[in-house]
């Protein structure tokens, strides 16, 4: 019962900050799906011990390539999707607990929520580009770019 209740809050949290964000009316579910379906990813990780920065690590790696597909079937910017998507995996809560810590001169403490908050916002801005560069090289994009760094060229 908890599993459906932080589902439906992560729908509720994605879509809210969409219209934040004035995304267009119509992609509005879709964005609470995506943070659902990131979030869904972040606990299962969770779940299997895989710790928060790696469980956030693969629930970006989600909340992009899913964002990727709805932004392809629905033309529309992939940002969109992507911004609304990730808010549920934003260690808000961590970073206000690290500032109320330095507030309560409780500086260990603050240090070492700061660095897992901070850790924890890398992971999500590595798996947005992690996945974002392995569409490119799918789609072909990226080949020139790789040939170019590993030193092959076209020319004979």
């Amino acid at each position: 019962m908890m599993m459906i209740e932080q589902l439906v809050t992560s729908f509720i949290a994605s879509a809210a900050f969409g219209l934040i964000f004035n995304v267009p009316k119509r992609t509005l579910p879709h964005c609470g799906a995506v943070g659902m379906v990131g979030w869904l990813v972040y606990v299962i990780g969770m779940q299997l011990s895989a710790g928060a920065i790696a469980a956030t690590l693969m629930a970006s790696v989600a909340v992009t390539v899913i964002s990727q597909l709805f932004a392809k079937q629905y033309k529309t910017p992939i940002i969109v999707f992507s911004v609304s998507g990730i808010i549920p995996l934003v260690p808000g809560g961590l970073a206000y607990d690290a500032m109320r810590n330095v507030v309560e001169d409780n500086y260990d403490l603050a240090v070492q929520l700061a660095v897992e908050a901070f850790m924890i916002s890398g992971a999500i801005a590595i798996g947005l580009v992690f996945s974002e560069v392995i569409n490119q090289i799918i789609k072909g994009r990226g080949k020139h770019a790789i040939d170019r760094y590993a030193g092959r060229s076209d020319r004979r």
